[in-house]
């Protein structure tokens, strides 16, 4: 799965099937520490925060790609995330527009810094501990970015969970199409499509958790997260056992 001596998944179909999953896990499991269980978005953040710390830690002290530790890390980024966006949009009252404007500035300031820390952002070779920590650094803000633009598609902008859904989903497809048919940047078509699958799972996993009255289908939000976090392992084994069987 992952490139030859890189400690990170290979950018291939497989990895944004999972990376979808992973984004509305975030979503349904963020909401249910904060939410069912009332916990609250800060205190919610901070159980996340220790989580993706010991996560990351783990992951960079690593000797080799290991596919179940890289994606509960990215897990951890996607949970970590939805309670940071939500923490900022909504106890800081700075609003969707405040909280997008804010974080992207945050994500620019990252692939800045990890440019002129390491020469290049992109993700087909990770292998040193300073180039993972920016890659992680990165995910984390552009999962959390994701976060709020999807609530400020859906609220802000008055298009609901199924229009935030039919939206990003149709951004996502023309960043398909860009990378096939022009010579545009692969690192940059690469940040875009990420932070995209970021509000795509974030609106899809509020379409299937938020009551009917407010346009969703009102699953349980324990349970949706059970019956994601199943077809994310799922498809991270079958993946795994493909690749080795090359």
């Amino acid at each position: 799965m992952p490139s030859t001596g890189s400690k990170v998944a290979r950018v291939t179909l497989a990895f944004w099937v999972i990376k979808i999953a992973a984004t509305t896990l975030g979503e349904t499991g963020g909401d249910t520490l904060s939410m069912s269980f009332n916990l609250g978005y800060a205190l919610s953040t901070g159980i996340f925060f220790v989580i993706f710390v010991v996560a990351v830690a783990a992951q960079i002290r690593a000797k080799a790609f290991h596919p179940a530790l890289y994606w509960a890390t990215i897990v951890a980024t996607t949970l970590t995330g939805t309670t940071i966006a939500d923490f900022c949009d909504r106890s800081l009252g700075i609003g969707y527009i405040g909280g997008s404007s804010l974080l992207f500035g945050l994500l620019v300031l990252s692939l800045l810094a990890w440019r002129l820390a390491a020469g290049s952002v992109a993700v087909d070779h990770i292998s040193s501990a300073k180039a993972e920590a920016f890659y992680w650094l990165t995910i984390l803000t552009s999962n959390t970015l994701g976060t709020a633009l999807g609530d400020l598609a859906s609220n802000t902008l008055g298009l609901g969970f199924a229009g935030g859904v039919l939206l990003f989903s149709g951004l996502i497809l023309v960043i398909g199409l860009l990378h096939l048919a022009t010579p545009l940047s692969r690192i940059l078509l690469f940040w875009a499509a990420f932070v995209l699958t970021r509000p795509f799972g974030a609106t899809a996993g509020d379409l299937l958790t938020k009551p009917h009255a407010m346009g969703g289908f009102a699953v349980s939000r324990p349970m949706a997260s059970a019956a994601i976090a199943l077809f994310m392992a799922a498809c991270v084994v079958i993946t795994t056992r493909r690749d080795r069987a090359l």
